[in-house]
């Protein structure tokens, strides 16, 4: 039977015996059957496939109006899956990946810190080894989700003798464990969506690595890679988004300034362009491992989000300013989509941290610069320095 057969079939099933008013019962079927991840070994939600054909169940899916296990845990399924399908034992697939696509384990992810953004090999969270566990103390920032997350993605530094990117690995925490204290960021949406996490003392089991000691810079660019890649939507409709918001405002308002018109077409290439490129994106990581071209899109709309944002709020007028978010605590509710950008003002305030969030637009520079256009690197004088004697702020 061919792949595409075998893929057919078993959406079929899903089709006729899933129940859509259901979420947790449909998930655990279309995991069962193999509908998760196509492309990921069979018994783990996966078919062994070619990863390209989760796009026509996507799809076909979408058509039934089935709902979305990826809306439901998106730093879950988006960026820890496909790292620990690819680091993770046979083990931590069996354990951690069907918990995370029925909803049951929401997660979260432990890189930025306070000293080390953009500078992400620059962490100083430390894991100490003590018997057959780890201790880890130390800050990150800028955590979304964290005060619903169940689990978490962590790099910390077990090794400050080496290089700064050799000295790291990479673990899986409960934030439900002693010593982790998570701390809700307002924003300037009037949310919470952000936070910062406190590890004092937190001790891991060694099974809680993912991937070789010291191999943490590696594994953590699985998950960025996979990261950058969801700013480029490969399904993404003509005119939605910012862009579809932004022609709603021009048309409702009956507005007829050339010169906004102009503005608005060229945004409107833009986001077209933008989106043309997903779909270039998506048929060049059709083998299921996202490569450099993701920070493409991350960059394009980034600029391209804040840009959109901008200018419907010049076209709302005096009606911008009315914005009632202060009061509300969206980003802590199960049912809500901190992403969305259907307020036009939210949206606004919202997508100014696009440019900084899954990497800077500098970073995501330097990565087209270096990764796809082949120019010289950066200077790094500090590529070859022990961690521990690198000056810090």
């Amino acid at each position: 039977m061919s792949e595409e057969s075998r893929v057919s079939e078993a959406l079929e099933r899903l089709v006729a015996e899933g129940d859509v008013t259901q979420p947790r019962a449909f998930w655990e079927l279309q995991f069962d059957l193999g509908l998760a991840f196509v492309g990921f070994p069979e018994g783990v939600g996966g078919l062994g496939v070619d990863p390209a054909l989760q796009r026509a169940v996507d799809a076909r899916l979408r058509e039934i109006g089935a709902p979305d296990a990826r809306r439901n845990n998106p730093i879950g399924l988006g960026f820890a899956a496909p790292t620990i399908a690819v680091h993770g034992t046979d083990e931590q697939r069996q354990r951690y990946l069907r918990p995370m696509f029925i909803g049951e384990e929401l997660w979260c992810q432990l890189f930025s810190e306070p000293g080390a953004g953009s500078d992400l090999a620059g962490l100083a969270s430390r894991a100490v080894p003590d018997g057959n566990e780890w201790v880890v103390n130390g800050q990150k920032v800028w955590t979304s989700l964290a005060q619903m997350a169940d689990l978490a993605m962590l790099v910390a530094r077990t090794d400050p003798d080496v290089p700064k990117h050799r000295g790291l690995s990479y673990f899986i925490v409960d934030m439900h464990a002693p010593g982790v204290d998570v701390r809700p960021l307002r924003q300037m949406t009037g949310e919470a969506e952000f936070n910062e996490v406190y590890l004092t003392d937190v001790r891991l089991d060694d099974d809680k690595r993912v991937g070789e000691l010291g191999t943490g810079w590696r594994v953590a660019m699985t998950t960025l890679a996979n990261e950058r890649q969801t700013w480029a939507v490969p399904d993404l409709p003509r005119e939605s988004g910012p862009i579809g918001r932004a022609v709603d405002v021009w048309r409702q308002g009956s507005h007829d300034d050339p010169v906004r018109r102009d503005e608005l077409v060229r945004l409107w290439i833009r986001a077209e362009a933008y989106r043309l490129n997903s779909l270039r994106g998506a048929q060049l990581d059709a083998d299921g491992m996202p490569g450099p071209g993701g920070s493409i899109g991350k960059m394009i709309s980034a600029e391209l989000n804040k840009d959109v944002t901008s200018f419907t709020l010049n076209l709302l007028g005096a009606d911008a300013l009315l914005y009632s978010g202060y009061d509300k605590k969206r980003a802590v509710d199960p049912d809500a989509n901190p992403w969305s950008m259907a307020d036009s003002q939210r949206a606004f305030l919202r997508t100014r941290a696009n440019s900084i969030e899954a990497g800077s637009t500098e970073i995501n520079k330097n990565i087209v610069a270096e990764r796809i256009l082949g120019l010289p690197g950066d200077l790094r004088v500090d590529r070859d320095v022990p961690w521990r004697e690198l000056k810090r702020s």
